[in-house]
């Protein structure tokens, strides 16, 4: 398998996407914050002092989506059609689900799997005054499709 952001020394950079055909991509990433049961709870009712989580996690995600080549070294810009976050609160935690979409010379999963990031980090900082402990983690690509490589899926 060759890396395609390696070139021929080594060294890293930019793959050209050039002479690449436009077409419709998309892709599902996942991941959770697991908290406490009265931190969920605060949640649930809204009575988180900085605010409603949800709604805030939600935008920052959709946000992030959008700044992903300026965070991401070697990601090239693309223009969105379309950023999802789904929040799935439970007993003990949210799960956070990220679609992105494009049509591009390459793929947006980066743009999920960011988008996904940021919105967990956005619910650990708005609750990190009732639990300290959360634990951020299985973030990971669910699915992708488009483009040369063709679809996946987890």
């Amino acid at each position: 398998m060759t890396l395609t952001h390696l070139d021929s020394t080594g060294a890293a950079h930019m793959v050209d996407v050039g002479g690449k055909p436009v077409t419709a991509r998309e892709a599902v990433a996942t991941g959770r914050i697991a908290m406490s049961p009265e931190a969920a709870a605060a949640i649930r009712e809204g009575s988180v002092r900085k605010g409603d989580v949800l709604a805030t996690a939600r935008i920052a995600g959709i946000m992030a989506a959008k700044k992903t080549s300026d965070l991401i070294p070697l990601c090239h810009p693309l223009p969105l059609t379309r950023v999802a976050i789904d929040l799935a609160l439970d007993e003990t935690g949210i799960t956070a689900t990220a679609t992105a979409a494009t049509e591009a010379q390459t793929g947006v999963e980066m743009e999920a799997l960011t988008a996904v990031s940021v919105a967990l980090l956005t619910i650990y900082d708005m609750a990190k005054a009732l639990d300290k402990a959360m634990v951020i983690g299985e973030i990971r690509l669910l699915s992708k499709t488009g483009g040369k490589s063709g679809d996946w899926k987890a």
